[in-house]
């Protein structure tokens, strides 16, 4: 699986998680009326979005992906593309999390409402990172994708020879005078 959309999958999970969480904490706050913990949630997940949208707001690589891009183990085959594999040996603990702060919903609503804050600036925060890794990719002419691995091993990425973006070169406009 190319790690771009491994990355654009993750922030739709965190999306999700985000929606899941914000949902049961909401139905759990009312369920015990508590309408305190609705407003807090709401405001949680307001200075959520506000991070997240601040830190997500750069069109280049955050640091952690761009070290995985850099210790990427080069080769001339492609790797063998198992998405649904990869996507759940990466991202089986955010599933994990959010099963069970949607499960502690009915006894404690405040977890999943912390959750869901935390989804959603993880999500908000990784939004425009395919598109960097998109752009090194061009760049640099490879194609970068996740090794296979155990699901607790750290994530490690394969570089293959990929399609070098060539743009031509602009042309001198001259313009005559009248």
């Amino acid at each position: 699986m190319r790690f771009g959309d491994l990355i654009r999958t993750a922030v739709l999970l965190f999306a999700g998680g985000a929606t899941a969480c914000g949902v049961v904490a909401v139905a759990g706050a009312q369920s015990k009326d508590d309408t305190n913990l609705v407003y807090l949630a709401i405001a949680w997940w307001a200075i959520a979005t506000l991070v997240g949208g601040w830190l997500g707001r750069g069109a280049h690589a955050i640091q952690g992906i761009e070290r995985l891009l850099a210790d990427a183990r080069s080769t001339q085959m492609l790797p063998e593309l198992q998405p649904g594999r990869v996507i759940f040996n990466r991202l089986w603990l955010l599933a994990l999390t959010t099963i069970v702060a949607g499960g502690l919903a009915i006894l404690m609503p405040q977890v999943p409402a912390i959750g869901a804050g935390f989804f959603l600036l993880a999500a908000l925060w990784w939004r425009r990172q395919p598109a960097a890794i998109t752009a090194i990719e061009e760049r640099d002419g490879v194609r970068f994708y996740v090794e296979r691995t155990s699901p607790f091993a750290p994530t490690k990425l394969i570089r293959t020879p990929g399609f070098r973006r060539n743009e031509p070169a602009p042309t001198d406009v001259q313009r005559t005078s009248a």
